[in-house]
């Protein structure tokens, strides 16, 4: 039944959205208007009033805790979390995006993101396949632990080396994401937001048993109940413990994982809970960056450990905490509120070899004990509303976002560089040993971070037609200190109004939808975490970035197709007088072609195909040579192909191959080096079948297949990553 409003509640209405002028983006994509029942005379006519509309009861279950449904073939999901917009299917959203599954991470065995994210062809990686950290680069923009989200909010998602054991959903956007999520990040090129595992209708209880490389073995346990009268409560635990020698050569590795999650539903209120602890300890060195100096050398094989004899571990431990509750039948109030604590020592980064000579020899740097922490507290809060004027339907949302970060940078370096080779390197282990422990430091940084939203979604033509328009105040403030003295040594405070408007045009049905998106964001300068800048540690000043994007949907049911056309500029990050800073624009223009789903009873598929173009513009007299130059690191054309059968002589058996190529790059901005192009393949098969009565899945999986040695990309002037080497994995996932 239509609801009128008193004068009083219009005028209170109205002040929230600005009049009848206000600027739009949804909260959710099933907050839905039902059929339209008969209204009496008086209503008919104020419904003819212009200024005036009417609220429809919308169905409360429109909540961004529910996830949208698995895609055919399972790989991945309909859709995902777009942050304010919530969670919406990909056909009704007016950005790239792709959610991939818990079934997905299983059964490619996956440890961390980098082995979820290899499937993606908008997607490198600026560490090395192994490495204590892992970067990616998106659209050819670097993405760092800045934009990794957790459960839809910034700053609260673990670092370094992240654990995927515990998710439900990996969900990537492409493009500038800060509007969407809240806060202000880094990244330009996406970002990527990890759901945990929620307890779902029926229990589960799996133990999983694990072997990778040389003799990593490992135990996974995930349980999920219900409980309560309507279950309304639910708890998943998920545990890992695992331990061994790693592909990387001599290289012992240690992985523990804990997470709880925790929720609560009624017909109102929703509640959730999620605490995890993640520790990583690696003994006996781990893999190098590369800084390819003095022209192309020949890859070494991938498992080469650089630093035998260091050491090192990072350790993350966060709690989240979210609710929201139905005011009424079109008005939802919610709200979150997290923490994440970050440690890292032993020998985290600066591990990189230079003067590299064509025989191999070269010069490793310096090593270092290091310390390094952050901690994160993380909030939001806000409203999410629907109305109507006359045929047009609008979902609302009102919202702020608010996150507050402390990090710390020490370390004890070694007296000077030592020789080494790459195909045959020495151990470290003396000149690491004898540095002295520097300990946890105070504080060096910090970084507060601030935004408030208004935005909604008008639907035309029965939802046809769905514009979304928004702004969003960002204000970012960061401060650098001496980490002996505690004396401030620079500070940025900038703050932007950043909007977005998005569109979607389904003109021939819901198989079809025209999409296009314009969106702005407000970040932080990256701090320099390269050892050899003499402003190492320097948080650089706030910047702003933009993107253009058009494309097209095509879903036929069990097989869809996205075609995304699209240009983001940025700044670009420069090095004068060993100085690292900004000068000039990058303008990075590519088109996406992305595929997934089940192509045939027994046959699915997984990949896409990206062309880009990257462009250094309006650069400054100190490196005015570059302009027009190609940026480092963006190869004119990335692919991935994926595809699984199940063979017809045994359905439960299931076969995979997976391959990933990229094209030639410049491994600098001069364009005076290029880094060859490289294709490898992975092999995975899994069997599913009963033992005792217990339902077993076995797991087989090499990445690498045929043991390629090749430069995967580059992450910097003259720096290179190095690709993985060959990699069996083994596992049994047993159903109790």
């Amino acid at each position: 039944m239509k609801k009128n409003l008193s004068p009083a509640r219009k005028r209170l209405l109205y002040a929230l959205i600005g009049g009848s002028l206000v600027w739009y983006t949804p909260f959710t994509a099933y907050a839905a208007v039902p059929e339209e029942t008969a209204a009496s005379p008086r209503q008919a006519a104020q419904q003819e009033k212009p200024a005036e509309f009417t609220l429809e009861k919308i169905d409360v279950t429109a909540s961004r805790e529910a996830l949208p449904p698995v895609y055919a073939g399972g790989q991945v999901a309909r859709g995902g979390n777009i942050g304010v917009l919530g969670n919406k299917d990909f056909m009704d959203t007016p950005f790239s995006i792709t959610s991939y599954t818990a079934q997905s991470i299983e059964d490619w065995q996956a440890d961390t993101l980098h082995d979820v994210l290899v499937n993606d062809s908008s997607i490198r990686f600026g560490t090395s396949a192994g490495h204590v950290n892992e970067n990616f680069i998106i659209r050819g923009l670097e993405v760092n632990n800045s934009s990794l989200y957790f459960h839809g909010m910034q700053g609260l998602a673990p670092q370094y080396r992240v654990p995927v054991e515990f998710l439900e959903r990996v969900e990537v956007l492409k493009g500038p994401s800060s509007f969407l999520y809240g806060g202000v990040n880094t990244s330009v090129g996406g970002a990527v937001n990890l759901v945990p595992k929620r307890a779902g209708e029926e229990d589960i209880t799996n133990f999983t048993a694990s072997y990778a490389a040389e003799a990593h073995f490992g135990g996974h346990i995930d349980i999920g109940r219900r409980f309560g009268r309507n279950k309304e409560w639910g708890v998943r635990f998920n545990g890992l413990y695992a331990d061994g020698d790693t592909e990387t050569d001599g290289q012992s590795r240690e992985r523990l994982l804990g997470s709880l999650g925790l929720d609560y539903r009624q017909e109102r209120l929703r509640l959730s809970l999620d605490a995890f602890g993640s520790q990583e300890n690696f003994e006996n060195g781990l893999v190098s960056m590369y800084r390819l100096d003095k022209g192309y050398v020949k890859a070494p094989d991938g498992s080469t450990n650089a630093y035998k004899g260091t050491w090192g571990a990072a350790r993350n431990n966060g709690l989240l905490f979210k609710s929201e509750y139905d005011l009424n039948d079109n008005l939802t109030a919610y709200a979150g509120i997290g923490k994440v604590s970050i440690n890292a020592t032993g020998l985290i980064n600066g591990n990189h070899i230079f003067s590299l000579q064509s025989d191999g020899t070269a010069l490793i740097r310096n090593v270092y004990k290091q310390y390094f922490w952050t901690d994160t507290t993380s909030s939001e809060v806000g409203m999410r509303g629907a109305y109507q004027t006359g045929s047009v339907k609008h979902q609302l949302v009102l919202g702020a976002n608010f996150v507050n970060s402390d990090s710390s940078s020490v370390f004890n370096q070694g007296t000077g560089n030592y020789p080494t080779n790459i195909y045959n390197p020495p151990s470290l282990a003396e000149e690491f040993n004898k540095l002295a422990w520097k300990g946890k430091g105070s504080k060096t940084a910090t970084t507060e971070l601030s935004s408030y939203l208004l935005a909604d979604t008008l639907s035309f033509d029965e939802e046809k037609v769905q514009l979304t328009l928004g702004i969003r105040r960002q204000n970012v403030e960061t401060k650098n200190f001496n980490a002996n003295t505690g004396v401030q040594t620079s500070s940025y405070d900038a703050h932007a109004n950043t909007p977005v408007a998005g569109l979607v045009v389904k003109p021939w049905g819901e198989s079809v939808a025209l999409y296009a998106n314009y969106i702005e964001m407000l970040s932080p300068g990256r701090t320099v975490n390269d050892l050899t800048y003499s402003n190492y540690g320097q948080t650089l000043a706030p910047y702003k970035s933009k993107q253009h994007e058009f494309g097209v949907k095509w879903d036929k049911g069990r097989f869809a197709n996205t075609l995304a056309f699209f240009q983001i500029t940025k700044p670009s990050l420069t090095v004068f007088n060993n100085v690292q800073g900004y000068d000039g624009k990058q303008k990075n223009r590519g088109i996406e072609w992305s595929a997934f789903g089940q192509v045939a009873k027994n046959l699915r598929l997984l990949g896409g195909v990206t062309y880009l173009r990257g462009e250094l513009v309006r650069l400054a007299t100190a490196s005015a040579a570059n302009e027009g130059n190609t940026p480092y690191g963006i190869p004119k054309w990335q692919m991935n192909a994926g595809v699984e059968w199940d063979t017809p002589w045994n359905p439960d058996l299931t076969l995979s191959l997976r391959a990933v190529y990229s094209g030639t790059q410049y491994l600098n901005d001069s364009n005076s080096e290029k880094l060859p192009g490289w294709v490898r393949y992975d092999f995975g098969a899994r069997y599913k079948t009963t033992v005792n009565s217990v339902p077993v899945t076995f797991r087989a999986s090499v990445d690498n297949l045929f043991n390629k040695q090749y430069w995967s990309g580059a992450f910097g002037d003259n720096l290179v990553t190095l690709g993985g080497p060959r990699t069996v994995k083994l596992s049994a996932t047993m159903n109790f």
